[in-house]
């Protein structure tokens, strides 16, 4: 038993035990809104997402556990599970109640998974290889080596768009912007990036976006006047759930618009207003200060690695996990139109809750390996002290 305890302390002596803390209260809370929701509906959301909770972390300790050198070396590995899992979409995709998008597979016993959310993942680890190949061979600034990025990056992109999921390829992008930027690919290229964007805008709206997609933005301007009718009903009844809770909410599993389920999907996407109108004011910067300490822990762990390989791949987590976080809240308070992002770890949803554990499992897995490598560097010095001696 005394050994068990060792192992257990020198294990968080060498990972970054505030960042598990908010995680445990990020996850905590999330149960608390997930549960006080469940009054407005008879599927057991609850019960998806501890499980889901309890097998992410679970897939953290044990990703926690792997030197992240010996997967980014795998590379190949994960570039062939991100494109299999996509392959796998094409194959037997199905959508999902409250989506208008193919990019779910059914499992035994109904259980849903959207492959996505791993894919995100593998697509840090194999971005994290090609930018550190870049580095180590002076094309990180050369024009041949930032087209090859974007072919990377353009990938997944593709292959998620055609599923017709825009708003995960939103997020790809953002993960590899921060990615590309931290890693040293040059300002100007980004800034083309930009103008080649800006000026091609006009030919996406017309030709690219669907009509949803045009109606979801205009809703935000209410131009029709469909905030109340259509596009726009869904970010309205969540403004006025957030509004309703005042400072300090009607408390847990008191309010009304919560119970009788006014916001569409108010489980997943827009579980923000569920802190709203049950803990009010206080409750959401509750909400909103754990998620910024998650993301500052990530930044902080990204920057005292030892590595380029820690570092980048801890950059893809904070990109992540940030990005989500910013798009999810800009679409609740009406600044951003619907494109169904999940708050990281509060939303219900098996998968997402599960990449999101798997992520902090990775940054976990920088911190560990570098102080266990560092651990073995010491008794080596230690020993070849003494033979001389």
């Amino acid at each position: 038993m005394g050994k068990i305890t060792e192992e257990i302390k020198s294990y968080f002596s060498k990972t970054d035990n505030i960042l598990w803390i908010f995680t445990a209260v990020a996850i905590t809370y999330s149960l608390l809104l997930i549960s006080d929701m469940q009054r407005a509906g008879t599927y057991n959301y609850l019960i998806t997402q501890t499980i889901a909770i309890f097998v992410g972390v679970i897939a953290a300790w044990l990703v926690s556990l792997i030197n992240y050198k010996f997967m980014v070396k795998m590379w190949w590995l994960f570039a062939i599970i991100g494109i299999g899992l996509a392959g796998i979409v094409f194959l037997f995709g199905v959508r999902v109640s409250g989506t208008d998008d193919t990019a779910w597979i059914r499992l035994p016993g109904g259980i849903t998974l959207q492959p996505s959310e791993l894919m995100k993942l593998c697509f840090i680890i194999t971005f994290t290889k090609h930018l550190s190949y870049l580095k180590d061979n002076d094309k990180i600034k050369s024009l041949f080596g930032v087209a090859s990025l974007l072919v990377h990056v353009g990938i997944p992109i593709i292959l998620i768009h055609m599923q017709g999921d825009d708003g995960t390829v939103l997020i790809f992008v953002f993960i590899a912007i921060v990615m590309a930027f931290l890693a040293g690919v040059p300002a100007r290229y980004f800034a083309i990036l930009g103008g080649v964007i800006a000026v091609g805008l006009p030919v996406l709206w017309s030709f690219f976006l669907n009509n949803e997609h045009r109606n979801r933005i205009l809703a935000l301007f209410d131009l029709d006047g469909n905030a109340m009718t259509n596009y726009g009903w869904q970010q309205y009844q969540g403004k006025m759930s957030i509004a309703s809770g005042q400072l300090s909410g009607a408390g847990l599993y008191n309010g009304r618009r919560v119970e009788y389920g006014i916001v569409p999907e108010q489980e997943n996407d827009f579980i923000f207003t569920v802190a709203g109108e049950e803990f009010g004011f206080i409750g959401c910067i509750i909400l909103l200060a754990i998620l910024v300490v998650i993301i500052l822990r990530v930044l902080i762990d990204a920057k005292n690695a030892y590595d380029v390989f820690g570092s980048l791949i801890c950059y893809g987590v904070f990109a992540m996990i940030a990005s989500q976080t910013i798009i999810n809240i800009g679409m609740v308070l009406g600044v951003i139109p619907v494109i169904g992002i999940t708050l990281p770890f509060f939303s219900s949803g098996g998968t997402s809750v599960l990449s999101m554990m798997i992520g902090i499992g990775l940054v976990q897995c920088v911190m560990y390996n570098q102080e266990k490598d560092m651990d073995k560097a010491k008794i080596r010095l230690g020993s070849q002290s003494r033979a001389k001696i």
